[in-house]
């Protein structure tokens, strides 16, 4: 079809969740977009509509993908945990056991699982960087490694927007020899047929949806504080970079994946289904909940409302169950993983909204589908 109608499936019982999706699309708060469910392992709900382009010239099809901001992280936080599971990595010891030159600048006590609760201190960089930088890993890595945190690690939360992948991703490659993109590929995508990539080959360009900047830029206040407007604003980003090859291609592990609805909750059905997927054990279900296990609560210095973090997830946050984790990407991506129901939830958008933690669209998604279980 060339009209940019709602495609795929949903079981009959969330025939309510397909409606939501394709109000979503007819009212406009959607261009293209795409849902996906998991219950119990089982993929109950699949659905993509719309375009892929704001000119409205390219159908959303079946294996149409699009960088999903931060929803990123719920990967990288996936692999960090896959190679805990494992024993390789322990997120109670200290980074340097890992990576030796973190201890400077009175960094030798921070622990593995403040990077993952983002209460390291490391919500951006001192000095200041470019886009350019962003792709230059030895560089922003050692960065990070030298300088003093902005605030006591271990105290408070605060947003490590950017500096979250770098960090998590530079332990994974100390521990395994690998970078973080490529375990993610060889032990969690591949393994299980999942498409969302952390450095996107140059042959899937053609795939990707063009994201349309949202309206307004968000900021975080009328009066950003210092902390904000580093992690905000250095570097620089426009929303249209991630249209370019270099974007595409890099390893951002905390904003640069590439994926689409189905990845996002297929994937994530490894968690909610206590590390057993697409009829593979790759985790066990101890090493999956550990995602559970509060590390830090209170008001974000960053995100300036109050959050629950976990290892790598938000948990809880008003969902129907406690254990629940989240997070979601900058213009509206959203996982959800509902470890009580065994549900897993995805969506990826193009159209951004103004918000920086997931929105409406995929909550309204969301909501239909616990009324239908």
């Amino acid at each position: 079809m060339a009209d940019g109608s709602v495609q795929g499936f949903a079981h009959d019982r969330y025939a309510g969740v397909r409606a939501t999706f394709e109000d979503n699309l007819a009212a406009g708060a959607d261009v293209g977009a795409s849902f996906c469910a998991t219950v119990e392992g089982e993929t109950v709900v699949d659905l993509w509509g719309g375009f892929a382009d704001a000119e409205r010239t390219r159908e959303w099809a079946a294996d149409t993908i699009v960088n999903v901001y931060s929803t990123t992280k719920t990967m990288t936080a996936l692999t960090a945990l896959l190679v805990a599971d494992r024993g390789e990595l322990d997120f109670d010891a200290p980074v340097a056991r890992y990576w030796p030159e973190f201890a400077a600048n009175g960094k030798a006590d921070v622990k593995v699982s403040h990077l993952m609760s983002h209460s390291a201190g490391l919500s951006g960089w001192r000095e200041p960087i470019t886009e350019a930088d962003l792709y230059d890993w030895p560089k922003v890595t050692a960065l990070l490694a030298a300088q003093e945190p902005f605030w006591a690690p271990g105290t408070a939360s605060g947003y490590h927007g950017m500096t979250q992948g770098y960090l998590v991703g530079e332990v994974v490659r100390r521990i395994t020899g690998r970078s973080l993109g490529t375990v993610f590929r060889e032990e969690i995508a591949e393994p299980l047929g999942a498409d969302f990539h952390i450095g996107l080959p140059a042959s899937e360009d053609p795939r990707v949806a063009d994201l349309i900047p949202p309206p307004v830029t968000p900021t975080f206040a009328d009066s950003q504080s210092e902390l904000q407007a580093n992690m905000a604003d250095n570097p620089p980003l426009d929303v249209l970079v991630t249209r370019s090859r270099a974007w595409r291609g890099a390893e951002l592990p905390a904003v640069g994946g590439t994926g689409n609805a189905r990845s996002i909750a297929e994937i994530h059905a490894l968690l909610a289904n206590g590390g057993f997927a697409n009829g593979k054990r790759i985790m066990s279900e101890a090493g999956c909940r550990k995602a559970l296990e509060p590390q830090i609560e209170g008001r974000d210095l960053i995100l300036d409302m109050s959050v629950r973090f976990g290892l790598g997830f938000a948990i809880g946050g008003g969902m129907p169950n406690p254990n629940t984790l989240y997070w979601g990407g900058y213009g509206g991506s959203l996982a959800i993983i509902d470890l009580d129901a065994r549900t897993s939830f995805g969506y990826a958008m193009n159209k951004m909204s103004g918000t920086t933690t997931g929105d409406l669209r995929a909550l309204g998604l969301a909501m239909a589908m616990w009324e239908a279980a």
